[in-house]
């Protein structure tokens, strides 16, 4: 055997490395119209059943991809399950584009249990349910399948064989219930055998049934996504009380073992075979009884506390669709039938539930989080909920401090000036907190500054007496160039005119209608504007926005800014999600925000007003940690 400490990067060009649909991507799926195909001719222009076959392998792979996707959702629940983790690092986003296409192998066997049925037609006549059926298939796939497998598996993983198969599922540094999908072609093939050889053999021997076939399939789809779950939920106890049992059905712990060391822990599911062939881990039950003695887990060093902004959105998430959470948020036609269980989720978070942990990642070493207040953007605006959303975000804090946490930024409506003063309640309330609470808006303020050409003369700024069109005016005003004011309060525009010093108060310009900016090209908006409010921008006009959610993109011959955010340094590890709209690695200012706040070591906290004076400080700061504009 070959030792191999480090997953390789093997070769691509060996016989029935790909598979054969690889370059069809999402249009695979059309090679199961067929099968539907065949089914409805002969049921609509036959009057017969007899191609009901069909039927049954689409829904089996149907129901099959649907365990995948539990095991999927279970796994990414952190909230539920981040203590009993096997790995501790996150799935990044590399190993979610390695398996996203998972679902082959069931495509695959789609098209073996087509031809079976094509090569033994007597397949239709089996009875819905025969006992005798269980014991056989039972005795086959532990006398067959499972020293098959370890045989096949040994051999996989020899000197000759890894560097051009098996490398590739090793390649996924983290064990997830996909990961049991992705390896070679030829891989896929012999594990058709494997499955076959209880199923077909049952049938063979005359005790066959669709109960037995439906069942065998599951429960092996069941017990491989277990085990590579990296979640552990095996019961020691019943190890201890019977140990027979622990040489009978393997762990999550033990597999990952297998992909910690690959010389150790090859059996399918039952280490018997381990033992056997002197292959088990030592460590394989210890590991398994420490992780499930855990009752904590790392603190963050840093929290970024979010909110769900809708209903749509609350599907973005790692322990909903693993893959659809990686991109940018959108909404999708596929959403529309999962629609009503988010209505369902909205009503029990409301209430009852807490800020849980929704995804997490390290940055230089050290634990980064993204806690999710349950609370849905529309209703921040509900004056009866209010006390409620403050008591949710005042626990998070406090909790953050007992945790040892250093830094807790306030995400988008979680710091709203009517709800909390930007985070001064909490400050106010408990004034020696150790963890820093930090709203993140000057570098959203530096973001988008910096993002305005250093020619600009002249800018029409809309939400601009709040935190942060106050910022943004009075560092314009600063630079002498024209700001624009749109405001009815003369009383808030004098307030912020008098803080611009005597020299720079005359860039300030109060106005009262969109008009005004009919000429000026360059529009910061921070407050919704409609169709019609949009339309006075000259053509050519780009508009800069820090108003949630952004503005509809009506005028195609202006430009528009998205909202400010920053890419996180090349370093960051373990990050497998997308923050709402942002792309890849990017999140949105206020995290940036709060992210340079811990990496600078800063013990002031961040609330209220936004201080001037430290945007440049603060942008300064970003640029050195390696934090990137976009």
């Amino acid at each position: 055997m070959e030792d191999y400490n480090v997953v390789v990067h093997g070769r691509r060009n060996a016989a029935l490395f790909a598979w054969p649909w690889e370059n069809l991507g999402h249009f695979k799926y059309l090679l199961y119209g067929p099968f539907f195909a065949k089914f409805m001719y002969s049921l609509v222009w036959r009057k017969s059943w007899e191609d009901v076959w069909c039927l049954h392998i689409l829904a089996l792979c149907a129901l099959r991809g649907f365990v995948h996707q539990l095991w999927s959702s279970h796994t990414n629940m952190l909230f539920f399950n981040r203590p009993k983790r096997v790995y501790r690092r996150g799935v990044d986003f590399e190993q979610i584009d390695k398996e996203w296409h998972w679902d082959n192998f069931l495509l695959l066997q789609a098209i073996m249990a087509a031809i079976v049925y094509l090569s033994f037609p007597s397949l239709a006549n089996l009875p819905i349910w025969d006992a005798r059926g269980v014991i056989c298939c039972v005795a086959l796939h532990i006398g067959l399948s499972e020293p098959l497998y370890y045989l096949m598996h040994r051999l996989l993983h020899t000197r000759e064989l890894f560097p051009l198969y098996h490398w590739l599922h090793h390649q996924s540094k983290v064990p997830h219930p996909f990961t049991a999908g992705s390896a070679t072609f030829l891989e896929h093939l012999l594990l058709c055998v494997i499955v076959g050889i209880p199923t077909l053999g049952t049938v063979f021997l005359g005790y066959g049934s669709v109960i037995i076939l439906y069942s065998y399939v599951l429960v092996f789809d069941f017990l491989r996504c277990l085990g590579l779950s990296n979640v552990e939920i095996m019961p020691c106890g019943l190890f201890e009380a019977v140990p027979l049992l622990k040489y009978l059905i393997y762990s999550p712990t033990y597999h990952s073992l297998h992909h910690m060391d690959m010389r150790t822990n090859f059996c399918l599911f039952m280490p018997l075979y381990d033992m056997l062939g002197k292959t088990i881990n030592s460590l394989s039950w210890d590991l398994q009884r420490e992780i499930k003695s855990r009752t904590n887990e790392r603190a963050p060093d840093f929290v970024f506390l979010a909110h769900v902004v809708d209903i749509m959105s609350s599907l973005h998430s790692p322990f909903v669709f693993r893959s659809f959470s990686s991109i940018p948020f959108s909404s999708r036609l596929f959403l529309l039938p999962v629609w009503p269980l988010g209505v369902v989720a909205m009503m029990i978070m409301w209430l009852k539930s807490k800020t849980f942990l929704f995804s997490f990642y390290h940055l230089k070493g050290r634990l980064h989080q993204t806690w999710a207040v349950p609370r849905y953007g529309f209703q921040y605006f509900l004056p009866f909920a209010t006390q409620g959303i403050n008591k949710q975000i005042e626990q998070a804090i406090l909790r953050a401090d007992k945790l040892g946490t250093k830094v807790i930024s306030l995400a988008a409506l979680n710091k709203n000036e009517g709800l909390n003063g930007g985070g001064t309640l909490f400050v106010s309330k408990h004034p020696n907190l150790k963890v820093r609470v930090v709203h993140g808006n000057t570098l959203t303020a530096a973001v988008i500054l910096n993002n305005i050409p250093g020619d600009v003369s002249e800018v029409f700024l809309t939400g601009s007496t709040s935190k942060l069109g106050r910022a943004i005016a009075l560092y314009l005003a600063r630079r002498h160039v024209r700001v624009l004011m749109l405001t009815k309060s003369r009383e808030r525009f004098l307030k912020i005119q008098r803080e611009a010093g005597e020299e720079c108060q005359k860039f300030l310009v109060q106005v009262a209608k969109y008009q005004a900016a009919e000429h000026c090209k360059t529009w910061i908006i921070g407050k919704w504007s409609s169709p019609g409010e949009q339309r006075w921008a000259p053509s050519g006009t780009h508009f800069h926005q820090f108003v949630v959610p952004p503005i509809i993109p009506f005028r195609r011959d202006c430009t528009y800014g998205k909202l400010a955010a920053m890419k996180l340094p090349k370093d960051v590890e373990g990050l497998g999600s997308c923050e709402y709209s942002m792309g890849r690695g990017v999140v949105h200012a206020c995290h940036a925000g709060g992210v340079v706040h811990f990496l600078q070591g800063w013990t002031h906290h961040e609330v209220g007003a936004i201080d001037v004076d430290q945007i440049d400080v603060v942008w300064k700061a970003a640029l050195k940690h390696g934090l990137e504009p976009l």
